[in-house]
C-alpha cells in the first residue's frame, strides 16, 4: 500500500511516500509570483491624487499558477491508496478543494487535512510516519 503525506505552502510541497518499509521524498517549488502591489509617487494627503493599482489582474494571475502548482502535485501523487495534506494558512484546504473539483479519484483517497506551522524536511518525514503509524 501506497502511503502518502503531502505538506504544502504557496512557496513549496513536500510530498513523502511510504510503501514498503521505503521513505520517498519529493520536493515541488510553486512558481508562484509573490506581489506588493503599491501606488507610485502621490501624496497621501485628503484629496489628493491616488494611484489606482489593478489588483484582479495580479490575482487572477496567482490563480492560474496555483492551479499550474496543485496540477504538479496531483501529478505526482496520482499512484497513491492514501493521503494526507499537511499544512499552513490555506493552501492545504485549497489544494483539497481542488482535488475535489477535479480530481475525484484522487479526492476520494484523501483520509484528513491538517493544518500544521512550517516545518523542516525531516519534521514532515517524522509526521508523515506518525500520522500513518498512529491510524
Amino acid at each position: 500500500m501506497k502511503k502518502t503525506g503531502i505538506w504544502l505552502d504557496k512557496n513549496k510541497a513536500f510530498i513523502v511516500t511510504l510503501q514498503n518499509e521505503n521513505e520517498t521524498l519529493i520536493s515541488i517549488n510553486s512558481n508562484i509570483e509573490h506581489f506588493r502591489p503599491h501606488g507610485g509617487s502621490g501624496t497621501r494627503m485628503k484629496g489628493g491624487p491616488q494611484d489606482v493599482v489593478q489588483d484582479s489582474k495580479y490575482l487572477e494571475r496567482e490563480k492560474q499558477q496555483m492551479k499550474q502548482y496543485f496540477k504538479e502535485i496531483a501529478f505526482e501523487i496520482r499512484d497513491a491508496d492514501v493521503l494526507v495534506i499537511f499544512g499552513p494558512a490555506g493552501t492545504n484546504e485549497k489544494f483539497g478543494k481542488e482535488l475535489q473539483e477535479h480530481y475525484k479519484t484522487l479526492s476520494a483517497k484523501v483520509k484528513e487535512i491538517v493544518k500544521v506551522d512550517s516545518m523542516t524536511v525531516n519534521q514532515v518525514k517524522a509526521l508523515v510516519r506518525d500520522f500513518y503509524h498512529s491510524k
